[in-house]
């Protein structure tokens, strides 16, 4: 769990906005080189508590996708939180030394930011929110705000409604699985020597999202 800043936020995008899930994969599609590396997600939290399970959650959306063929690390089987995130890291980097690795989380902020979701490049340092000193993780970061910072986070994660981190982990996972068909589908068509052709996918990009605060 990570405490929000805002001078690290490059977008945000509020999860009642319309197109929501158009508007994060134009932004994933642009800056997470699906078709380059090896990819690894780490989706960061622990289902023992309703707040801090928007990684899990994705986590399992996104491995229970059979088009989605990158590494999923952290699901609600196998929650990646404080007392087995090293270890796991270590285990994977040396799976996948080259990897690009993206990192999920759950984040605290203030009252109106509550429902937004973040992209940033740079990494998220997991367990913030809660007084533990955990290593930095992520090449990019995609965390969403799921309550109020500043009083007893541990009580407001446990007391967070789980209806939120579900339907953000649902939008991250949809947008993630359509930025990587954008990917691929650009990827066949350059190969195919389409030098006219015109993806309307992407005509909506990262123009679309909003400059963070």
């Amino acid at each position: 769990m990570y405490i929000a800043e805002p001078s690290s936020y490059h977008y945000r995008v509020s999860h009642k906005e319309t197109g929501v899930i158009w508007k994060l994969s134009s932004y994933f599609a642009e800056h997470i080189p699906f078709q380059q590396k090896p990819i690894v997600f780490y989706c960061i939290g622990t289902d023992r508590s309703t707040g801090d399970s928007l990684g899990p959650l994705t986590g399992s959306y996104l491995s229970e996708l059979s088009l989605f063929p990158y590494p999923v690390i952290g699901t609600l089987r196998e929650p990646l939180h404080a007392l087995n995130l090293q270890q796991r890291i270590e285990q994977t980097t040396v799976l996948y030394p080259d990897a690009f690795t993206v990192a999920i989380d759950a984040c605290l902020s203030k009252r109106d930011a509550v429902g937004d979701l973040l992209f940033h490049s740079g990494p998220i340092s997991p367990g913030k929110a809660v007084g533990k000193e955990l290593p930095p993780v992520g090449d990019v970061s995609i965390k969403g705000i799921v309550n109020i910072a500043g009083f007893m986070e541990q009580a407001v994660l446990q007391s967070t409604r789980l209806h939120l981190p579900f339907e953000m982990s649902r939008m991250i996972g949809r947008a993630l699985q359509l930025a990587h068909h954008r990917q691929s589908s650009k990827s066949i068509n350059n190969r195919d020597n389409y030098g006219n052709y015109t993806d309307s996918w992407d005509k909506v990009r990262h123009a679309h999202l909003r400059q963070a605060d």
